[in-house]
């Protein structure tokens, strides 16, 4: 009864409530709107996308045959470059055929090895961000008990008599498992390419131009499944396994293949096994932080990401240890705690940098650091290593690439490849980054590179 109703009459009081579901777009999008297509201005357009598909095998089998024993690393005679041209076709060793049956049955195993282990081993359930569509997938990442399981069974191959030859294979075998690595990447991008148009899946928004050359290259589907295995994210599953555990596995190859040779490893290949075995392991480690990063969030899978991380990642990458396998650089103590003292400085800008973001990005600020609010609600960084410049982790990047570098000794440019590489990859994807921040904050990115003017390098880039 209502407290001011005249006495003897009642008020009844009715609330309705009422459930309504709305739909995760107010107006849901067609298919072509959801894809719409996109202009092949990347890489220089097709004919750039078309060079860099062709360029980068021809590349990583280049390094092999300018840097072995056989020739030299470089050849340093004219009668070493005749040598490289004559022996292009049959090389002497089984380590320079073009191609090997058997190794390609090696190759494959490892990656249907990892495909098992995605399958049956432990590991968290992580949401992924939002795509166009409304959706969110889900990822299994149980990349780190996998490379624990690889090394694990590693050491048990070495501790066998014998099995440090036997490790040796991979060595002995370079160019046949680089082939091989090609040709999985080539099947995989022909294949994701071509389902892509039955499959009613998200695309790339960078890979719907239309042009074959361009979109083969970029990645035409965001997340590729096969029709069999629906869960099974082909490009987040690429991206570190296959790449960063193979490349772990070549260089112990390579460490095995210097000790038959001279009974001991150097101090520099110890360095080279530590830096490098430290990245592996906290890339798996951190398995889950791929799920931020433009590879994912952005790119499709196509031939750049097939290729990068079947192929580039292992034997690229691996440099530094294949030529140590036959060049051995002793640098003594001082050199070498210099060299170590530089890569744990880029390891800790490295680190700490991304630490900041990610807890910013997650909601923390344990720091206190400032920052500047956005008109899209949003929050960007301008003090601790962001204040520095745009790009922080990249230049802990670049140090942690000269330490790997240097325990080569500079007898010969070809090691330091990967440091000129990673120069080239982290300033364009550095470019990439700034456009894509400035299509989102508009006058506020200009606002932001005001306060934080230096792109990678403070005072310099």
């Amino acid at each position: 009864m209502a407290k001011d109703a005249p006495e003897g009459e009642v008020t009844t009081t009715i609330t309705a409530t009422t459930h309504l579901t709305l739909p995760a777009h107010p107006t849901p999008l067609t298919y072509a709107e959801l894809n719409p297509r996109s202009s092949p201005s990347e890489f220089f357009g097709p004919i750039g996308t078309l060079a860099v598909t062709i360029f980068t095998p021809a590349i990583t089998w280049a390094l092999w045959f300018t840097c072995n024993e056989t020739t030299g690393c470089p050849p340093s005679t004219r009668a070493g470059w005749q040598a490289v041209a004559e022996n292009l076709v049959d090389w002497p060793s089984s380590a320079g055929k073009w191609w090997d049956w058997k190794a390609a049955g090696v190759f494959m195993a490892f990656y249907l090895y990892l495909v098992l282990c995605w399958a049956v081993l432990p590991g968290d359930k992580v949401q992924g961000n939002l795509l166009r569509d409304g959706t969110k997938k889900t990822y299994t990442m149980n990349g780190f008990y996998t490379l624990l399981l690889t090394l694990g069974l590693t050491s048990g191959i070495l501790l066998q008599p014998g099995g440090i030859e036997l490790f040796t294979y991979l060595y002995d075998n370079w160019v046949p498992l680089v082939s091989a690595s090609i040709a999985l990447a080539t099947v995989q991008s022909v294949w994701v390419y071509a389902w892509s148009f039955f499959s009613g899946e998200l695309l790339a928004l960078g890979g719907n131009s239309g042009v074959f050359v361009y979109d083969f290259f970029m990645g035409r589907p965001l997340n590729p499944t096969l029709p069999f295995l629906p869960s099974f994210d082909l490009k987040t599953f690429n991206e570190v396994r296959p790449g960063i555990i193979g490349w772990a596995l070549l260089n112990i190859s390579c460490a095995c293949e210097q000790y038959l040779r001279h009974g001991k490893l150097s101090d520099s290949m110890i360095l080279v096994l530590a830096f490098e075995g430290w990245y592996c392991f906290d890339s798996l480690w951190n398995e889950s932080a791929i799920l931020n990063q433009m590879d994912i969030t952005t790119d499709g899978l196509g031939f750049m990401l097939a290729f990068g991380n079947l192929t580039w990642v292992p034997f690229v990458f691996g440099l530094q240890a294949r030529y140590l396998a036959f060049h051995p650089v002793y640098l003594g103590p001082a050199a070498s705690a210099g060299i170590a003292l530089l890569t744990l400085v880029g390891m800790y800008i490295f680190k700490v940098s991304n630490s900041e973001k990610n807890d910013f990005r997650h909601g923390k600020n344990p720091k206190n650091l400032s920052f500047m609010e956005t008109q899209r609600g949003t929050k960007l960084l301008t003090s601790g290593w962001w204040g520095v410049s745009r790009h922080p982790n990249y230049l802990g990047d670049w140090i942690i690439a000269l330490g790997w570098c240097l325990p080569t000794g500079f007898e010969t440019p070809i090691p330091y490849f990967y440091l000129l590489y990673f120069v080239v990859l982290l300033v364009h994807r550095q470019i990439r980054d700034d456009e894509a921040c400035k299509a989102k904050y508009g006058k506020d990115w200009d606002k932001y590179c005001e306060i934080v003017p230096w792109r990678i390098i403070p005072y310099i880039y």
